[in-house]
């Protein structure tokens, strides 16, 4: 059990988890400013992480790994957060998946050059395949009746998009000395701290907030930030960050059908094509998965 490669298990959790977060940043936008959502959510996930999760018998990570950590919990979790909160305050969420969805694509291909994973056959066919079917969910989005507004909020997903990127490489290098729970910890603490100064405006847009409003922003620091990003590192930890990356092109399709059902956006056919596609490309990119995992513990090969 304690070699069992858990891996894809705990993408799919990833996946359905981080598409939920897309609704339901939605669902709040009108209720909390991008900033006070952002140090809503990772205080949420921070104390849920530290009551439940945290590693009490792991040393803290010290010298590049805690720099890296550093780095990331400023970027990733705190710069992202903030660009994506801000984009949904005018994008809707499909739509919004849809563009941070080219993150993996710029993981896959930096992860090649700087941890030598190279670009396999089925890696560069799945992620073809997948962006295709984000291709076609785009379109469909485009041609529903759900308003898909400003250039602003565009701009500020291709900014999350990047922080997502850079976030990601960050933490394959940190997880070669770091557990996976320690470093999303690590991580949530450091972006807690930048966003304090929303301190004040997190007060008072709480006490304007609904109680459903209030659910929803603990439900995104629990769920999608305190269990999903721990589930991602454990997969990062175990495999490629191309293989993982390449993963998430399942999010804006599942965000779509969470869309549909909770907000009311009614998906077209092109968008049901184009998550079928998604989960192909997918299956593709991992199909020579166990081997590569068998090969990876070498400690001169630049993997976790």
């Amino acid at each position: 059990m304690k070699n069992r490669d858990l891996s894809l298990p705990a993408l799919l959790v990833t996946v359905f988890l981080w598409a939920s977060a897309f609704v339901g940043i939605r669902a709040i936008a009108d209720v909390f400013s991008p900033g006070s959502l952002t140090l809503g959510r990772l205080l949420a996930a921070s104390i849920a992480l530290t009551a439940i999760a945290w590693p009490k018998r792991e040393r803290l990570p010290r010298g590049r790994s805690l720099q890296l950590i550093i780095m990331y919990g400023v970027v990733w979790f705190g710069a992202y957060n903030i660009a994506l909160n801000a984009a949904e305050q005018d994008l809707d969420a499909g739509t919004t998946a849809l563009i941070v969805n080219i993150g993996p694509i710029l993981i896959a291909l930096i992860a090649g050059f700087i941890f030598k994973e190279g670009f396999p056959r089925p890696l560069i066919i799945g992620m073809a395949v997948a962006f295709a079917g984000v291709a076609l969910i785009a379109i469909s989005t485009r041609n529903s009746s759900v308003e898909t507004a400003s250039t602003v909020g565009v701009v500020l997903c291709l900014v999350a998009a990047v922080c997502y990127a850079i976030g990601t490489l960050g933490q394959k290098v940190a997880l070669r000395d770091t557990s996976p729970v320690m470093s999303v910890w690590l991580a949530c603490l450091v972006g807690t701290v930048v966003c304090l100064p929303f301190a004040p405006q997190l007060i008072d847009e709480l006490g304007e907030a609904s109680t459903g409003d209030i659910a929803w922003l603990l439900f995104l620091g629990i769920f999608p930030t305190a269990i999903g990003f721990s589930t991602w590192a454990y997969a990062l930890k175990r495999l490629t960050a191309g293989q993982v990356a390449s993963t998430t092109y399942l999010v804006p399709a599942v965000a779509t059908l969470i869309s549909w059902a909770y907000l009311g956006e009614i998906p077209t056919a092109l968008a049901f094509i184009g998550g079928g596609l998604c989960l192909l490309g997918v299956t593709i990119t991992r199909l020579k998965r166990r081997t590569e995992v068998v090969v990876e513990p070498a400690p001169t090969s630049g993997q976790a």
